[in-house]
């Protein structure tokens, strides 16, 4: 029984929706994947110029407004965080003790909590956890090809110089669709470990790190195999590279992209408003 509970343990993982598709029939999903990597491209770039309260609340509220959009549980995006949600809180730690300004409250050695501290470590708090939202909205309402056709045509200016744009993107959306599958495969190892005797949740952080060593080795050759796989599996295809390849799926520009166009340019222009010069 407690060695079934350790084994639950590890279900934290498979919850992990970094590079998963969730699918869907919402406003989100029926956008042009151009247009929402451009507005969540736009998006984090604005989360940037909040500089107070009052931006941070707009931009936070606009952020919500697109996860209800989207039609998914709160949970989805609460487990697109959670594994993140240590180092956002360390980062903030360090802005709290190293940043000096305005009234003192504690001060002892190199470190100080001061006023600025205080409200640079909300406001990066704040800024990176918005910023994977929005970037969880894009992952899990985008297939992975939509998402390399996206980027492809977002980088087409740089063929000019003779950029591989279409490697690039194909690059991308394979990481992209096998982080999942990783995560998965760390899953089943350590669940087979455990399942010899394995114990990764007890002892100080060394011993958690000598435990963790010995699932390395077969994730980098499940890994190595993979990519094999895949390379063998395109070859047969007869992939060759971008040159002469056609588009399967057409895409088109459509009301709903207006629509979210229209969302963030008020909420650039709110921001513009009550933002701090």
């Amino acid at each position: 029984m407690m060695g079934l509970r350790k084994m639950c343990r590890g279900s934290l993982m498979s919850k992990i929706i970094i590079g998963r598709y969730i699918p869907g029939d919402s406003l989100v999903y029926k956008m042009d994947p151009r247009g929402k990597l451009l507005i969540t491209i736009l998006f984090i770039w604005a989360i940037f110029l909040a500089n107070n309260p009052i931006t941070y609340a707009i931009i936070t509220f606009f952020c919500f407004l697109a996860i209800i959009a989207t039609g998914l549980k709160a949970r989805v995006f609460w487990n697109g965080v959670k594994p993140l949600i240590g180092l956002i809180f360390f980062t903030s730690l360090l802005q709290l003790f190293f940043m000096t300004g305005g009234h003192v409250f504690w001060h002892w050695w190199i470190f100080s909590i001061s006023s600025y501290g205080v409200e640079n470590a909300i406001y990066i708090f704040i800024r990176f956890t918005l910023i994977i939202l929005i970037s969880t909205v894009m992952t899990v309402t985008t297939m992975p090809l939509e998402i390399a056709d996206a980027m492809e045509w977002l980088l087409k200016p740089l063929k000019i110089f003779k950029v591989p744009v279409d490697e690039i993107a194909l690059v991308i959306s394979i990481a992209l669709r096998f982080v999942p599958t990783l995560f998965d495969e760390t899953l089943k190892i350590m669940n087979a470990q455990r399942s010899r005797g394995a114990d990764f949740n007890d002892g100080g952080l060394i011993k958690r790190a000598k435990a963790i060593a010995p699932i390395l080795v077969p994730l980098f050759i499940h890994s190595l195999e993979t990519a094999i796989d895949l390379s063998t599996a395109m070859e047969s295809r007869g992939y060759r590279g971008s040159a002469g390849r056609t588009k399967y799926r057409v895409l088109n520009w459509s009301k709903y992209d207006l629509i979210s166009l229209a969302y963030f340019i008020l909420l650039v222009g709110l921001l513009l408003i009550f933002r701090t010069h």
